[in-house]
């Protein structure tokens, strides 16, 4: 009956424009009545509950016993949620008058879920269970609560889940690839290195950037595995160059939850074994400032680990994050990355370029390189220049490019003019 009634109140909602609510309640504390009295008892005591819940819901509203001491009512007709959170609210109440069974007074108290439709525009069945997984959120919540289901956000874990898969089998199908921007010294025209940037080449989407791809995994073992295998790659394109008489440090971008996984530095270890035959000074290692360094203590130790290997550390996206100081004191890079948003907009304004001015100050103060994003024409670069930056990396430059391309860049940078000039 409860399932017919499902689908009559959705088929009616749907004609007549108006919404339901479907509410999942579980007694509280039933358990315990049940074993401290028996089960008599607490059969009595449960049609009483159904009974007091009886008293303040609507007439046409549909209440049913799910199973053991959990109840489903269907709350029909809706013209606002208002209305529905006006009779979940009476059930709570009824509940606060304790029960007398057999001269014994039980107190019981109902923890409540609740779904909308169509907001959350799902089956009769799939409709019950979000009201479910919210009456367990109630429970958490402390009881004797009610907990609506957060429909966007449940959307927004499915999306993940099948992000996440989608860029899984992307990686066991060998889909990505890295690109290369290069780095150079404005004053000398030498190129000073190459950042290794991921790309993925969707089957159906063409190439695509990371933030179409790296925010689902931020948080994932799978970002650890990438990264790996990152690292792993830009070696060993390292290593081909090399044969072909270019030897040209590489960076690689690294994030604090790669950095702080408990087997960063026997995995780089193992790396640098299977190749050899790389220096590992030709490698760095840039980390993201804008990220949220939970134990830098932690990071501050790997550095240094990596720094005994040869390996070089840059702070990137300098500026743009969440302690930009702290962390320029606490984790000891060899270079600071101003970021490009900064960059871009500082021959028009004065607040932008009096950033980048400050953090090459800051950059001398604390006796590390400096090397500006961002740089889409000359005049940027003259501009650094005169503010005491040399090196600098952006699309006035290079745009990222695949490994096949960066031999014959180099080959045409090196035979063209200064690019500064």
């Amino acid at each position: 009956m409860l399932a017919d009634r499902m689908q009559q109140a959705i088929i009616k909602a749907q004609r007549n424009n108006k919404q339901i609510a479907i509410a999942f309640l579980d007694l509280d504390g039933f358990k315990e009545v049940n074993d401290a009295y028996g089960h008599d008892i607490g059969d009595e005591l449960l049609c009483l509950v159904a009974n007091r819940f009886k008293t303040v819901i609507r007439e046409d509203d549909t209440l049913a016993r799910f199973g053991g001491d959990e109840f489903v009512l269907i709350l029909d007709d809706l013209n606002t949620q208002h209305q529905a959170r006006e009779v979940l609210q009476r059930i709570l109440s009824s509940t606060t008058e304790k029960f007398i069974i057999e001269n014994t007074r039980l107190s019981i108290t109902v923890s409540i879920g609740v779904t909308f439709f169509p907001q959350d525009n799902s089956y009769a069945d799939i409709l019950i269970r979000h009201a479910d997984q919210a009456m367990y959120k109630a429970k958490e919540l402390g009881r004797n609560c009610i907990h609506e289901f957060d429909f966007e956000n449940d959307v927004a874990i499915k999306l993940q889940y099948r992000e996440l898969e989608y860029i899984a089998q992307g990686f066991s199908n060998n889909e990505f690839l890295l690109f290369y921007q290069p780095k150079i010294n404005m004053e000398t025209n030498e190129i000073v290195g190459l950042e290794a940037l991921i790309r993925w080449q969707h089957p159906a989407e063409g190439l695509l950037p990371p933030f179409r791809f790296l925010p689902f995994i931020e948080e994932e073992p799978l970002a650890i595995e990438l990264g790996k295998w990152v690292i792993d790659q830009a070696i060993k394109q390292h290593n081909e160059w090399r044969d072909l008489g270019l030897v040209i440090p590489i960076s690689v971008n690294v994030s604090p939850l790669q950095l702080q996984h408990e087997d960063f530095i026997e995995q780089l270890k193992e790396v640098l074994f299977l190749n050899n035959s790389f220096q590992a000074g030709q490698l760095e290692f840039e980390i993201l400032e804008s990220s949220i360094i939970k134990d830098t203590q932690h990071i501050a130790e790997v550095i240094d680990q990596c720094k005994q290997l040869g390996i070089r550390f840059s702070l990137d996206d300098f500026g743009t994050g969440y302690s930009s100081l702290s962390y320029l004191r606490k984790l000891m890079t060899d270079s600071i990355k101003i970021d490009q948003s900064f960059v871009i907009d500082m021959l028009d304004d004065m607040d932008d370029q009096a950033i980048v001015k400050s953090v090459i100050e800051l950059s001398k103060t604390f006796g590390r390189t400096v090397i500006a994003e961002g740089v889409e024409t000359k005049e940027h670069g003259r501009q650094l220049l005169k503010m005491g930056c040399q090196l600098a990396q952006g699309f006035g430059i290079a745009r990222p490019m695949p490994a096949s391309s960066v031999p014959e860049w180099i080959h045409l940078w090196k035979t063209s003019s200064p690019w500064i000039a």
